[in-house]
């Protein structure tokens, strides 16, 4: 059994967090409160008032529109991104580590842009943000160099056409 390295289980714990938090909380913003059990409710209406999260509290368009970027294109990644690590795929490790990372950081520099922009972040909802964009950033790092360590010599590629032209 192959021991899984740390960067994979950072991505791993990355994914999960996302896997259930989008489809539970984040979506909340978007869909009608009714469609959810009330004890999902409840901890959406305690994060709201724990970190004082004006967004989310009267959400403006954009976050409308990020939410659902997070549900349609973030959530189906770290599900891929979950499956790639357990079933050992080597795809995962670029591709969509790079894509949940980016994805995350445009994410996060419009909540972080509107947070700090308007003076009305608390400290602790700075705080509750800040991991996720270290790990963003670590995600993109993460993706760019494994697609460089992928990247086929240029020799190959020529041998590779000089025989499909014979």
């Amino acid at each position: 059994m192959a021991t899984v390295s740390k960067a994979d289980a950072a991505v791993a714990l990355f994914s999960l967090v996302i896997a259930v938090a989008a489809p539970l909380i984040d979506s909340q913003v978007v869909l009608p409160r009714h469609l959810y059990p009330a004890p999902l409710v409840s901890v959406f209406q305690w994060f709201v008032d724990e970190f004082d999260h004006y967004l989310l509290a009267g959400p403006p368009p954009f976050l409308h529109g990020f939410v659902w970027l997070a549900l349609t294109f973030l959530w189906p990644v770290c599900i891929a991104n979950l499956y790639g690590i357990l079933a050992r795929r080597r795809w995962v490790a670029a591709a969509t580590t790079l894509m949940a990372g980016v994805t995350m950081l445009t994410y996060l520099s419009a909540i972080f842009g509107e947070i700090l922009g308007s003076g009305r972040a608390t400290p602790k909802l700075v705080k509750f943000y800040s991991p996720f964009v270290v790990i963003a950033v670590a995600l993109v790092l993460r993706g760019l160099c494994l697609c460089s360590d992928l990247e086929v010599p240029a020799t190959a590629v020529e041998s590779y056409v000089q025989k499909k032209r014979v």
